[in-house]
């Protein structure tokens, strides 16, 4: 049977990189990375960066302790995981405009209600709900998307398209504080989902088709040829090559995340609330200038060293972050740990999509960012329990430098040359 299918994968090979031109600028792919762009700066302004807006505004609406509050967005990493997980499966049962318009009637939905939560459990029920929204517009969804349109410049295109979650993060949180102050919490709410939906269900019925794969007969026998999406995440779970990559980057997200939910309380009686508020403003802007000088030759490096190199930078701004009461040394050191925020993302999906079966692609990621998710959601909490203990941030942030290291390290371990999870 291999014998066979050998020139059968050849000839498909040599058919789509006929018909495929990813560098020409008139691409349907990168029509995809726009609507992908668009759907992270919503996904990532209500999923990610608008969870500090709901616990501040519904702890100054019903004086809800902010552990109650807290524990809901939790259980929404959590649940948000779980689902995540199988967001591979759902694009290729029902498709990515599917998939895409889903994920954003749900996270509309979820915002309405959370602007209208009045008692604990109506909270954990919009949380319920964002969860699926997160699940079909963040990181999942987007990689398993472009990955149906691009294979050597899907580092680029998920590059580009993940800057909507920096541009999120900095027009995001600014413009729904505004909405709060002239609409009220549901109103604005309200508004802002009205907003997605008009904006996105038209983007996302327009341009998002089928993918190149899947026109004429080849898309048959690829996806036939395509092992189950449960041997692949049985067989990865006991891959060196795979656990290194997740292990890896799990301990990092979990280390910054921790650090950027506490970088404002950090800084505040250091430089003072104006300055601490750039300093965020500033990582964010960083993360997005980071990833876009990377796009340009993210395929072409060794993707594990740049990760090494990107956690050990973190760590030496942590360490700077630590040490020093100078506020220009303690803005640039920020600056220094943004630059690899937002390629900590993006460099999973390529180091899969170097090392692995392509035809596991999308369950890999898939089972990648659900790992990174549950590890992450206890972040800001463990880093908030060491605070509280020790008395000072330096405990928490020296555990965060130890991880990074840790990290940086593990991830040059490849264990047989990445062996890809097969059939």
């Amino acid at each position: 049977m291999t014998g066979k299918q050998e020139p059968k994968r050849q000839i498909l090979n040599n058919l789509r990189e006929k018909a495929v031109d990813e560098t020409s600028a008139r691409y349907d792919g990168w029509r995809i990375v726009a609507v992908c762009f668009l759907v992270a700066t919503f996904g990532w302004g209500f999923g990610f960066y608008g969870q500090s807006v709901y616990l501040a505004e519904l702890h100054r609406l019903h004086g809800w302790p902010a552990s109650l509050i807290s524990s809901g967005t939790t259980f929404y990493y959590l649940f948000g995981a779980v689902i995540v997980a199988f967001v591979s499966e759902a694009v290729r049962a029902f498709g990515p405009r599917n998939c895409l318009l889903g994920g954003v009637l749900a996270l509309a939905a979820a915002a309405i209600m959370m602007g209208h939560v009045t008692t604990p459990w109506q909270l954990y029920l919009a949380d319920a709900l964002l969860a699926f929204g997160w699940g079909g517009t963040s990181l999942g969804v987007i990689t398993n998307a472009l990955g149906l349109w691009f294979d050597k410049k899907r580092g680029m295109a998920i590059s580009l398209a993940l800057n909507g979650a920096s541009f999120g993060g900095i027009i995001g949180v600014p413009l729904l504080v505004a909405a709060i102050q002239s609409f009220g919490f549901p109103g604005a709410m309200i508004a802002a989902s009205i907003t997605m939906l008009v904006v996105m269900i038209p983007v996302i019925l327009i341009f998002v088709g089928h993918p190149p794969d899947r026109r004429g007969i080849t898309a048959g026998l690829v996806d036939a040829e395509a092992p189950s999406a449960s041997h692949v995440r049985a067989q990865a779970l006991r891959d060196v090559a795979f656990l290194s990559v997740s292990i890896a980057f799990a301990l990092v997200l979990f280390a910054q995340v921790g650090f950027i939910v506490h970088l404002i309380a950090f800084l505040d009686p250091v430089i003072g609330r104006e300055r601490a508020a750039f300093a965020v403003a500033l990582l964010t802007a960083m993360a997005m200038a980071g990833r876009v000088l990377f796009s340009t030759v993210i395929d072409r490096l060794n993707q594990r060293l740049a990760s090494a190199i990107s956690f050990a930078s973190q760590a030496v701004a942590l360490a700077i972050v630590i040490n020093s009461q100078n506020e220009m040394l303690l803005i640039g050191a920020c600056a220094l740990f943004g630059f690899s925020v937002g390629n900590l993302i993006t460099l999973p999906s390529l180091i899969v999509q170097r090392e692995f079966d392509p035809r596991s692609f999308g369950v890999l990621i898939s089972l990648i960012t659900a790992i990174n998710q549950v590890t992450y959601a206890f972040g800001p909490g463990a880093v908030g329990l060491l605070r509280d203990a020790s008395g000072s941030y330096a405990l928490p942030f020296y555990g965060c430098i130890a991880l990074e290291l840790i990290a940086a390290v593990l991830i040059m371990v490849r264990g047989r040359g990445g062996a890809a999870p097969s059939s």
